[in-house]
């Protein structure tokens, strides 16, 4: 094992060794970098052009400056040393500044996006490879291919029209028509009808369900003034707990298992006690607090599970751990919606909370919740579009290898032994399932890193891409070279990990020098 991540590390380093050597040079000859000032009328024209060429040393030969320049990426390998030089940019800021800032923003704008791309993309590959062939498997292929082939930058662009002018025009005045409220739940209940497959009957009364449901929900809300004073409240995170209890013991342990389903009822009911408790402390809260409420919840979903034991106590405790940490983000969900007013009736704000460019609002003050609203508002619309262009490949992945697995000889022996379906499909199909998309999401990492460009352009998110087409359309090879390393590195790294993990998901395969 050993043997073979070195020689990998090793390859990883020549090839990076020769890519950047390649894209160095083909970004300092794209292109003339004094061109503006060839053509400029400025009586300091020559000395304009005198300050650039010594900043970019453009009276080096261009290998020379790549040599000069690998001198210092060479320092970043020394831990702890604060010497890492990547050089400057056009503009005379260090690259590791800009580097770094550029970074945050497209870890910001893109992790989330990834991240329930592929949580939202294995679900319903999965959901659909069990269905598959009915209307809800030729439902889900048909939207995610149509999104995946829509350019995004119609999808950004429709996202600001409908999500963000059109919601804040709602906004002003958010009541809700009754028959507004009705062809919604027609439409839902209608969709709920198509997916849920099954006799007529069956089909009916969950569409029905569906209908009534959405409808009194959404005539509550218009009634209530829901949309101007948000929240949840204990009555509703107890329900959405319980909801939330059975849904996960059913897919960890089974319902069968009462100890494992009882741990879990038993942390909802902590949570709901631990929203009032939490109420004064999270008026004071930081960032730094919401992660150790997070590891708190969790912990006790452990204890929770450790005291109820059963025969199998490792399933009580992972029931109870999830069940627990959902119920603390209903809780700080919660608290997020109850600063909303404050958010939205801001004086930088508006009355216009969705936002269509940026990061963040300029100046704006406030507390955690009013701040975390601000990123969150600032984040949906490209986080929507990312999630939507991206969906279709995790989806059809996943689907296609669910059903590869879901073939094999040793599935159809589990079920031969009796084995629930439950069991069959989480504990023998999923985990090899996911083999072939451990290489997906590893190359996409390194994308993700590398930034959206179309979307921080659409957006005005001065990420990792903008970054990139700055310094390509000024001919800095410095910020192009940062970019370069940051996202090649990733990817190498990421691709690495993708292999081992092969020999931790599928036992046949093991990683041998």
């Amino acid at each position: 094992m050993v043997t073979y991540i070195f020689r990998r590390l090793v390859t990883a380093a020549l090839i990076l060794l020769g890519a950047s050597f390649f894209v160095y040079l083909l970004t300092a000859a794209s292109g003339d970098p004094l061109e503006e000032f060839r053509a400029s009328n400025s009586p300091q024209k020559q000395q304009l052009m005198d300050a650039r060429t010594e900043l970019l040393q453009l009276d080096t030969p261009a290998p020379l400056r790549y040599f000069k320049w690998l001198g210092g990426a060479a320092q970043c390998l020394v831990p702890f040393a604060n010497s890492c030089d990547l050089g400057k940019n056009i503009a005379g800021q260090p690259v590791t500044e800009a580097l770094g800032f550029a970074l945050i923003q497209t870890l910001t704008l893109v992790t989330g996006a990834t991240v329930l791309a592929i949580l939202i993309g294995i679900t319903l590959g999965i959901i659909t490879a069990l269905r598959q062939y009915s209307t809800l498997d030729y439902g889900v292929t048909f939207m995610a291919f149509l999104f995946f082939s829509l350019p995004i930058f119609w999808v950004a662009v429709l996202l600001k029209e409908f999500g963000a002018i059109g919601f804040n025009n709602f906004l002003r005045n958010p009541e809700v028509p009754l028959s507004v409220s009705l062809g919604i739940g027609v439409v839902l209940g209608a969709v709920t009808a198509v997916a849920a497959g099954g006799a007529m009957k069956r089909r009916l009364l969950a569409g029905g369900v569906v209908f009534v449901f959405v409808t009194a929900v959404l005539i509550y809300f218009s009634a209530t003034e829901w949309f101007k004073t948000p929240g949840l409240g204990p009555v509703v995170i107890a329900i959405a707990g319980a909801g939330i209890a059975f849904a996960v013991t059913l897919l960890s342990a089974g319902l069968k298992n009462r100890r494992a389903l009882q741990s879990a009822l038993i942390a909802v009911g902590v949570g709901v006690v631990l929203y009032f408790v939490l109420q004064p402390l999270l008026n004071e809260a930081t960032f730094l607090m919401i992660v150790l409420l997070a590891v708190a919840f969790v912990l006790i979903g452990v204890g929770i599970g450790y005291l109820m034991g059963g025969y199998d106590r490792g399933q009580s405790m992972r029931a109870a751990a999830i069940t627990s940490f959902l119920v603390g983000f209903l809780i700080v969900l919660d608290r997020f919606m109850q600063a909303w007013p404050s958010y939205f009736n801001n004086s930088r704000v508006r009355g216009r909370p969705i936002a269509t460019i940026g990061a963040s609002t300029p100046n704006i003050e406030g507390d955690f919740w009013v701040l975390g609203l601000d990123s969150f508002t600032h984040l949906i619309l490209p986080t929507l579009a990312l999630i939507l262009i991206s969906l279709a490949s995790y989806t059809r992945f996943t689907r296609a290898s669910m059903l590869e697995i879901m073939n094999m000889d040793y599935i159809r022996t589990a079920r031969a032994k009796g084995l629930s379906e439950r069991t069959v499909v989480m504990r023998h199909a999923f985990r090899n399932a996911l083999i072939p998309i451990a290489t997906i999401v590893a190359f996409d990492i390194g994308a993700l890193i590398g930034g959206a460009v179309i979307t921080e352009t659409v957006f005005s998110v001065r990420g990792m891409g903008f970054l990139f087409l700055d310094g390509i359309a000024h001919v800095d090879p410095n910020p192009v070279m940062g970019v370069f390393i940051c996202v090649a590195i990733t990817a190498m790294v990421f691709n690495l990990i993708a292999d081992l993990a092969y020999s931790a998901l599928d036992p046949r395969v093991r990683v041998k020098a």
